[in-house]
């Protein structure tokens, strides 16, 4: 079972794979909690229930593959979970996936639905995790079976591992 994970300013999609790896759906929502890290709790307890074994984050880079600070923020996200998870007893592997244009096509998609943009905000970032989630079991159909690249484990500062 994987995890895939869509992390904004605000909120956090969450999408999770099915047992024989073929399909991403929707799990929920969260929201982003920068302070208490509560949304990272509740993945690290939905990685424990669903028995994940990875879980990637989209790593959202410019068009020309560089690093900006929503890059930074995913990297630092990744780290965070990481040592949740090690904290909390459970066993994943965090990794970090190129997700270059998937909030841009999960709005597309919802438009094409004939969702109503105002009820975008509410699934979007499923929508994204979906995507990220999809793009990972495309590449593990194709050979790659560790897409992405591992998260960092270098050691939290005080008060910087909630």
């Amino acid at each position: 079972m994987l995890l895939g994970v869509d992390v904004g300013m605000a909120r956090v999609g969450v999408a999770a794979s099915d047992r024989d790896g073929l399909l991403a759906t929707p799990v929920k929502t969260l929201k982003r909690d920068a302070k208490k890290s509560s949304d990272i709790g509740v993945l690290v307890k939905l990685a424990a229930e669903r028995g994940a074994s990875q879980i990637y984050v989209g790593l959202p880079r410019s068009m020309s593959g560089g690093e900006t600070a929503s890059t930074a923020m995913a990297r630092d996200y990744a780290r965070k979970l990481l040592h949740a998870l090690d904290r909390g007893g459970v066993v994943a592997e965090v990794r970090l996936v190129d997700e270059r244009l998937t909030t841009v096509s999960a709005h597309r998609s919802l438009r094409e639905a004939g969702l109503d943009g105002r009820k975008h905000r509410a699934v979007v970032d499923q929508v994204a995790a979906v995507a990220i989630l999809q793009q990972v079991l495309e590449m593990r159909r194709n050979g790659q079976h560790t897409p992405g690249e591992p998260a960092a484990r270098e050691d939290l500062g005080p008060g910087d591992g909630s």
